[in-house]
């Protein structure tokens, strides 16, 4: 747990936790946190850390609505929240019964004290809603909100820092052992869907890009995972035969099998 500066004043913090991956951009009047972890202590955490870094107000913008990224805002409050459209709908339909889960899912992998904090966590929606493009100025420096279209979610939200060359990804981009892992695709995961949104990311140019769980990484990360994207696409659309899937796809079998509906 330490913060890497990926660039002049823009910093990620990644968690052995999930291999989460948090992010801080810093500027002359205001600063700006990039998820805010799991829980009420993950959040009190992550703010005290970023106070070790600035005093300055701060404003949070989730990525999308997982627990993971949006659950910890609690400590950072009273502050404006940032998230595309879909994140506040999500929130409010699922948010308690992701709580309840979750806690449920640390209890039994006997890590009481994440469950206990879970349950003491109150939910922040977002107040500050995106369509498909919005700017903060955080003072000398302007941070850009991009809806890339459906991904890992139908609302995620790419962080640009134009000025950085640097991207926050969020689930967009993941850094796993094989970019993705089978929690990264669901039954309405549209895989060339999420291509494009890898596509749209691209298209910023970014020399850095921080996604949502490990290490940060480059463009060539991104086009490998894109065109991988394509590929089970293309298998998914011809309904291949999962041995010959297995065979031919450019993932282990457990995300194969994920991103193309096998149980």
């Amino acid at each position: 747990m330490r913060w890497t500066e990926v660039a002049d004043g823009v910093f990620a913090r990644r968690y052995e936790e999930l291999d989460l991956t948090t992010g801080l951009v810093l500027g002359q009047e205001r600063c700006l946190v990039i998820d805010t972890r799991g829980d009420v202590d993950q959040g009190a955490e992550l703010a005290g850390a970023v106070r070790e870094l600035t005093g300055l107000p701060w404003s949070v913008v989730y990525t999308h609505a997982h627990f993971d990224h949006a659950f910890g805002t609690m400590p950072f409050l009273p502050c404006d929240v940032w998230a595309q459209a879909g994140c506040l709908p999500e929130m409010l339909r699922n948010g308690e019964a992701d709580k309840r889960k979750w806690a449920v899912h640390y209890r039994n992998a006997g890590k009481p004290e994440i469950a206990d904090a879970l349950e003491r966590t109150g939910l922040m929606p977002p107040d500050r809603l995106v369509t498909d493009r919005a700017e903060l100025d955080l003072g000398g420096r302007t941070v850009a909100f991009v809806h890339p279209g459906p991904a890992h979610t139908d609302h995620d939200l790419l962080v640009h820092v134009p000025d950085a060359a640097v991207v926050f990804a969020g689930d967009v981009v993941e850094h796993g052992p094989d970019g993705f892992t089978a929690y990264s695709f669901t039954a309405e995961t549209a895989l060339d869907a999420w291509a494009l949104a890898m596509d749209a990311l691209l298209a910023l140019e970014p020399r850095i890009i921080v996604p949502g769980h490990g290490d940060p990484v480059d463009q060539a990360f991104v086009r490998k995972h894109r065109d991988g994207l394509l590929r089970l696409h293309q298998l998914k659309t011809a309904k291949t035969a999962l041995a010959e899937a297995l065979d031919a796809a450019p993932y282990p079998a457990e995300v194969t099998k994920a991103a193309l509906g096998f149980s």
